[in-house]
């Protein structure tokens, strides 16, 4: 990175016009209480992570007594592991739970597909479920998979208009996560608001009651966007 800055300062076209440097803070972590379970703690030391962050444990902790929760932080800063650690550890205590995971694009669910197997334990089977899932895919998904990664418009065409057959799925539904909340402005926005909330009706038709995870980038007011997608 540092090769390429200077790089950048060293173009002759000057296209740089303000460099300012901003001194680094050390990081903050923090603990939770209770533990991790044993294997979800050795899964994440695999990857390089040995403790959270304080952002990260708070959230936890959020996630972990129910409260719908908005994760606000910058780019790669953890947030998917905020949701993903009290995910895979409600799978460890409870494996008929399950989870809805909302993305933007197939593109980013297939990427959070190969994150999140990286905490894969044996309770949780994970599946993305969009336009490219075929016909046979699409059913084994609806019968075995408890963690679920689509798109708001999957949800809104291919999943909640034929809830029958998702009954099971939706009857043990924990947790839905809404990644990328800043995007869900204007129409879109509009739009994902009334799919979220026909997710929660039927959710409750079928005696469930998700907790909401939003991760976003920094925007103002992200307490308010969220509650106005989800109406509660």
């Amino acid at each position: 990175m540092d090769g390429l800055i200077d790089e950048w300062l060293d173009d002759p076209a000057s296209r740089v016009v303000h460099v300012e440097e901003v001194e680094a803070t050390a990081a903050m972590f923090a603990g939770l209480e209770p533990p991790l379970p044993t294997a979800l703690a050795d899964r994440l030391a695999t990857v390089g992570v040995e403790r959270l962050y304080r952002h990260q444990a708070r959230a936890v902790e959020s996630i972990r007594a129910a409260t719908d929760t908005v994760i606000v932080a910058g780019t790669a800063s953890g947030k998917s592991l905020c949701y993903q650690v009290p995910i895979v550890e409600s799978l460890l205590t409870d494996d008929e739970s399950t989870a809805l995971l909302l993305y933007p694009t197939k593109a980013l669910a297939q990427d959070q597909l190969r994150s999140i197997h990286k905490l894969a334990v044996p309770e949780m089977v994970e599946a993305t479920y969009d336009g490219d899932t075929d016909s046979d895919q699409r059913t084994w998904v609806r019968k075995h998979a408890n963690v679920v990664l689509t798109n708001p418009d999957m949800l809104h065409i291919g999943i909640l208009p034929h809830h029958g057959l998702w009954a099971s799925f939706l009857s043990r539904l924990r947790f839905v996560v809404v990644d990328e909340m800043h995007m869900l402005r204007g129409i879109f926005g509009s739009h994902v608001s009334h799919v979220l909330r026909r997710l929660r009706r039927l959710a409750a038709h079928y005696g469930a009651d998700p907790t909401f995870v939003f991760t976003s980038a920094t925007i103002g007011n992200p307490g308010d966007l969220a509650a106005g997608l989800t109406g509660r």
